[in-house]
């Protein structure tokens, strides 16, 4: 009989730490290889950790709702292996790429029960560092660096996780008070005597007044808590709004060519590949092209620096089946044709519904398309996916009549219509050029090629 310790496995190279969200197995029940052990989720996706080996789960390390550092033994399997054998852990869906020069290591723990000896050395616990200094997850980096907190600060916020880590909420809970504070000091500022000859005050950027709203509950309604990815899009689409002032503008396109097009490939090309071709990809390589040709809609805010982008990387908002939303990213779309972004969009689409993305796989997005159309929605006005500039949401196509210009005149056709409309932060990306990207992003699609091949 053996031990084998089960470690929280590395999930991306952004991820440093997990929280333990669901045991879905308890001490003393029989593990079976590739069994999913317990739920996790990252500040990104939620993933499931299997068992490698088949044995008996002994003990678990972490409670539910802890913290786990990536390489963290989360519990222990007795087991019945050779001692020349050692097997990594790794997530139940897909497996992750072993990194074993990167993973911390300690002396293998001494024998505490007779007949069982550890197979794998336990990662070492990290060397203390100063009181000042201590991870902080991507998110809460996200948004301290979008409330423009310095690090010095950020540092001196108290933090409610384990072994003091400054979780969101505390971050949150933190803003929320610093913007009420400037009201007692302008009352002082008020009752001061005025100083003629000190110098001008700079002018503060007004904050977001922050109300609590208390909604009115009858009888029979039913309240129930928001599960942790909706709390997780709930503070993203708020902090997105006070961030960027959004401007939306919108065009109709004529993708009647495009529609024909469609229908006239798609049986052959399902049957070639063994996936359908849908309009996706075809806006994507068109979002990706006028990107390209307009590359200061590809870029970020930094106080005031803006980043332009290098990569051109397309996240795509897609509905899950429990109502929630995320966005896997379509890493340097411009560089791939409509094949390889078909297959893209489709393996990215289904990972998602079938929960299985891994958190490198929802980062570095550079811009977002959502469809409403595929809901039978008109237009949309996007909120932006921070910390990019600018979203395009894509309306139903219709057909409807239209007037078009021929060479012996107007006439009115029958046509494939659809609206796009597109959310950008006016601080950087003002209307003329949001406006010509919309329509470049027009053109290709109403430009499309009828003889194309895929």
């Amino acid at each position: 009989m053996a031990l084998y310790e089960l470690l929280l496995p590395r999930m991306g190279e952004s991820v440093a730490e997990a929280t333990i969200i669901k045991w879905l197995k308890v001490p003393g029940e029989m593990i079976e290889p590739d069994d999913a052990v317990v739920e996790i989720a990252t500040d990104k996706v939620d993933s499931e950790v299997s068992s490698p080996v088949k044995g008996k789960l002994s003990e678990l390390l972490f409670k539910e709702d802890e913290v786990a550092q990536v390489g963290s033994v989360i519990a222990l399997i007795e087991t019945e292996v050779e001692k020349s054998t050692t097997v990594a852990a790794q997530p139940a869906t897909p497996p992750v790429t072993a990194q074993p020069e990167k993973t911390p290591v300690k002396e293998a723990l001494p024998q505490a029960i007779p007949g069982l000896e550890i197979l794998q050395p336990k990662p070492a616990t990290p060397t203390p560092v100063k009181d000042s200094i201590r991870f902080y997850s991507p998110l809460v980096r996200s948004i301290a660096g979008q409330e423009g907190i310095s690090q010095e600060e950020l540092d001196q916020i108290p933090g409610s996780g384990s072994e003091g880590r400054l979780t969101k909420d505390d971050l949150l809970d933190y803003l929320q008070n610093k913007k009420s504070a400037p009201q007692s000091t302008d009352q002082s500022e008020k009752s001061a005597p005025a100083n003629p000859a000190s110098t001008t005050k700079p002018i503060e950027r007004p904050q977001a007044e922050s109300k609590s709203t208390h909604a009115a509950v009858s009888a029979g309604d039913e309240i129930f808590e928001m599960d942790r990815m909706r709390k997780l899009i709930a503070d993203h689409m708020v902090i997105s709004k006070q961030t960027s002032p959004h401007v939306t503008s919108f065009i109709e396109a004529d993708v009647t060519n495009l529609v024909q097009w469609r229908e006239k490939y798609k049986a052959a090309f399902e049957k070639r590949e063994g996936e359908k071709i849908t309009f996706t990809p075809i806006f994507v390589e068109a979002v990706a092209k006028a990107l390209k040709d307009m590359p200061m809609v590809n870029v970020s805010v930094n106080g005031t620096q803006i980043i332009r982008k290098k990569n051109i990387n397309i996240g795509m908002a897609t509905a899950l089946p429990n109502g929630n939303l995320i966005v896997p990213v379509i890493k340097n779309a411009d560089t791939l044709n409509l094949l390889g972004l078909t297959k893209a969009v489709n393996h990215l689409a289904q990972r998602a519904r079938n929960n299985k993305l891994q958190p490198d796989e929802v980062k570095d997005g550079t811009f977002t398309i959502t469809n409403i159309g595929s809901f039978g929605n008109i237009m949309g006005t996007p909120i932006i996916n921070q910390p990019q500039a600018a979203i395009l949401a894509i309306g139903v196509i219709k057909k409807k009549p239209a007037v078009i210009e021929t060479g012996s005149g107007d006439m009115i056709a029958i046509r494939h219509l659809m609206y796009l409309s597109l959310s950008y932060d006016h601080r950087i990306v003002d209307g003329a050029l949001g406006g010509m990207f919309l329509k470049k992003v027009s053109d290709y699609l109403e430009n499309w090629d009828g003889k194309r091949s895929i």
